[in-house]
């Protein structure tokens, strides 16, 4: 298990990190964050990213089988986010949003920005799904 700083100090170590958070998704706000922001603002980039990832969330259509399952009142072990995670591209960088399941309600999401030149988006997603899973939110 590892904390919010650990998490975000190993995410800016992946190739062509340019800056990391974990947001809430469903206040908006910056949990935590390192390196530089999307636009210069950390505040304005996790409000910005958490509405990308609250639309995506929020939509029955994007969730996988077993979430609208559980959803029907099938028992499950715990609440997984309904989105695993989302990628955008532009000309010259990635933002990947991974959601973290937790024991309370899955509103959080790790932001990682890439640099596309340098960035490796498949280890990128694997790597965040490893922090995911060891990240311990208290």
């Amino acid at each position: 298990m590892q904390g919010i700083d650990e998490c975000l100090l190993e995410a800016m170590r992946l190739p062509g990190a340019r800056g990391a958070a974990l947001v809430d998704w469903t206040s908006g706000l910056a949990l935590g964050a390192v390196g530089e922001a999307p636009g210069g603002d950390q505040e304005a980039a996790a409000a910005e990213a958490a509405e990308l990832a609250r639309l995506a969330a929020e939509q029955r259509a994007f969730a996988s089988e077993s979430s609208r399952a559980t959803e029907a009142g099938t028992p499950g072990d715990e609440p997984d986010p309904p989105v695993e995670d989302l990628i955008l591209s532009n000309r010259d960088s990635y933002h990947v949003l991974r959601f973290v399941p937790t024991s309370f309600d899955s509103s959080v999401f790790l932001h990682l920005w890439l640099a596309r030149a340098e960035g490796n988006l498949a280890l990128a997603r694997i790597r965040l799904g490893e922090m995911a899973g060891r990240l311990e939110l208290g």
